[in-house]
């Protein structure tokens, strides 16, 4: 037993302790110049792509970048409790389904329209749809694995973290323009932006009934996570006739299982604030350093090679959801 530890520490360790020096340079650039740490962990981590050809490096960094991102998405389920879904009411809750399922579909058939792969539409449309790069990665894990499959994961969290950032600025101003008053920038703002941090910081903003409510409607967005998911993983698999194939396609993965159990467990409330708090702080950690190993893993100058069409998708499907949202507001439920 000690020995069987003692060979998977020096073959996973110096890969994951390149992944979390990496993701810890992320965090600091990050919490010191504003910058969003996801796209900084996804930068640095493409700027030591020459680490990934050490082959001590190599096993710890495919360890970080798949368990690590499994295990921070199932903790997501600690941050969302029942409560704070009902406590939106049923207009925001089937504004929001609506949104997403409606986004997703835009891209689809968008992607369809300006020849790029449907697993990119699916991919880019469920990352704007739900909650930007987390979705991403969760999304990615489920679709069938291809030769473009980690490049176009890469692409899409490079355009949904930049455009999040973009809209951090912008929206708040646009919102002003609409004249929307706080509680409709803050289902404006949580309903459109793309990451957790860029609601946080574009809604409290404005003020801070905008910023409570704009991250209600944005965990809404991230509880959509599951149910969307499970959704793709279940119609990739049945798109496989061939069985060898079959058996290549993706079952339920147990980390939406996870988050399923733990969103349970959060809503329960047996168990103290004091102890999943903690814990639940774990989810953002692991994702960076997931997504800092994954950035190792793959070159800049690959990522470059997607061309001009899926920047016109990730962008039209930003446009979409904002425009639905926009609509609702100033003409549904006036």
């Amino acid at each position: 037993m000690i020995d069987r530890l003692t060979t998977a520490w020096a073959q996973y360790f110096p890969g994951v302790a390149v992944a979390t020096a990496v993701a810890l340079a992320a965090s600091f650039i990050a919490q010191r110049y504003g910058a969003p740490a996801m796209l900084m962990g996804l930068l640095l981590g493409m700027a030591f792509h020459f680490l990934n050809e050490t082959p001590r490096v190599g096993p710890g960094l495919e360890l970080a970048a798949v368990k690590a991102l499994r295990l921070g998405v199932a903790l997501l389920g600690l941050r969302l409790t029942v409560a704070d879904v009902a406590s939106l009411g049923w207009t925001p809750v089937l504004l929001v389904i609506f949104a997403v399922l409606a986004t997703l579909l835009f891209g689809v058939v968008l992607s369809r329209i300006l020849g790029c792969d449907r697993q990119l539409g699916v991919l880019t449309g469920g990352s704007v749809a739900i909650c930007g790069a987390s979705a991403a990665m969760a999304i990615s894990s489920v679709l069938p694995k291809g030769p473009d499959t980690q490049r176009q994961t890469l692409f899409t969290i490079i355009g949904v973290t930049s455009l999040s950032t973009i809209a951090m600025v912008l929206y708040p101003i646009i919102g002003d323009v609409l004249q929307l008053n706080d509680q409709e920038m803050g289902i404006f703002i949580g309903a459109t932006i793309h990451d957790v941090a860029q609601v946080v910081g574009a809604g409290y903003s404005v003020s801070l009934a905008t910023g409570d409510l704009g991250t209600f409607i944005k965990l809404l967005r991230v509880a959509m996570l599951v149910p969307v998911v499970l959704m793709i993983g279940i119609v990739f698999r049945t798109k496989v006739s061939a069985a060898v194939d079959r058996q290549k396609a993706p079952a339920v993965p147990l980390f939406l299982i996870g988050f399923i159990v733990l969103f349970a467990v959060n809503s329960s409330g047996f168990i103290p604030s004091e102890v999943i708090q903690p814990v639940a702080n774990l989810a953002p950690v692991l994702l960076l350093v997931a997504i800092a190993a994954l950035g190792i893993r793959t070159s800049m100058q690959e990522v470059m090679t997607i061309g001009m069409k899926p920047v016109l998708l990730i962008v039209g499907e930003t446009f979409f959801i904002a425009a639905v949202i926009v609509a609702y507001l100033l003409w549904i439920a006036k």
